[in-house]
């Protein structure tokens, strides 16, 4: 039963960066175009559910900013607690069945700034036809197999994410704590701003913006049952 619940849990997030990001050999995010859903579907005899705990978990985002004023850059970061997700696997051989999907709530995404955050909620991420990102786990890659019962491992998701009204498929780091009936951890992506079709920020006392979008996501998942 152990090896079955780490089996699924470590699946489970890959959202939204200690940012990692997957390359190309020429330095270029390593992300693929929309795909059409590849999730498995599950015998009737095996399917296992999962849930994030979401006042123990956190999506974020990072951008490198230069501010007027300051001779060293400086990380926006946003932040949000508002995030539902559950992942449907198959305990057997590890595939990741239909229903699996996380929802983060961009309109409470916060910083340090309510200033920033009313300029990227209106012009940036456009929270008002776009209010939410979707996170669509596939399969998993480069995991051991199989899951260690306690300590930690460090692979790959690969997800489709839906942002700003586009959907592209995306590869997230993972590293994971094991534990008797929990798993908690990081996962994280990074791309640039038009990816997803979104303006880089222009703003008075920003002097420049890097093009890189960086996204996080520390999670707890559980058993459903629990």
């Amino acid at each position: 039963m152990l090896q079955t619940l780490l089996t699924a849990l470590v699946v489970a997030l890959g959202p939204f960066q200690g940012v990692a990001l997957n390359s190309a050999s020429d330095g270029s995010p390593n992300l693929g175009p929309t795909t059409e859903a590849r999730q498995t579907p599950l015998s009737d005899s095996s399917p296992v559910r999962w849930v994030l705990i979401p006042e123990e978990s956190e999506a974020r985002y990072r951008v490198r900013e230069q501010l007027a004023g300051l001779d060293f850059p400086n990380d926006a970061v946003g932040v949000t607690k508002e995030i539902v997700g559950t992942l449907v696997l198959d305990a057997e051989n590890g595939s990741i069945g239909d229903g699996s999907e996380f929802r983060i709530q961009l309109t409470s995404l916060t910083t340090d700034s309510e200033r920033r955050d009313g300029y990227v909620r209106r012009r940036t991420l456009e929270v008002q036809d776009f209010p939410e990102a979707v996170l669509v786990p596939l399969r998993f890659l480069d995991h051991p197999v199989p899951f260690p019962e306690t300590g930690s491992a460090s692979f790959r998701l690969e997800a489709d994410l839906t942002l700003h009204g586009e959907t592209r498929t995306t590869l997230w780091d993972i590293t994971c704590d094991f534990g008797a009936d929990e798993i908690t951890g990081l996962a994280t992506t990074a791309f640039p701003f038009n990816t997803f079709g979104i303006t880089i920020p222009q703003v008075a006392r920003v002097l420049s913006v890097d093009n890189n979008i960086r996204l996080e996501l520390e999670f707890k998942v559980v058993p459903e049952s629990r």
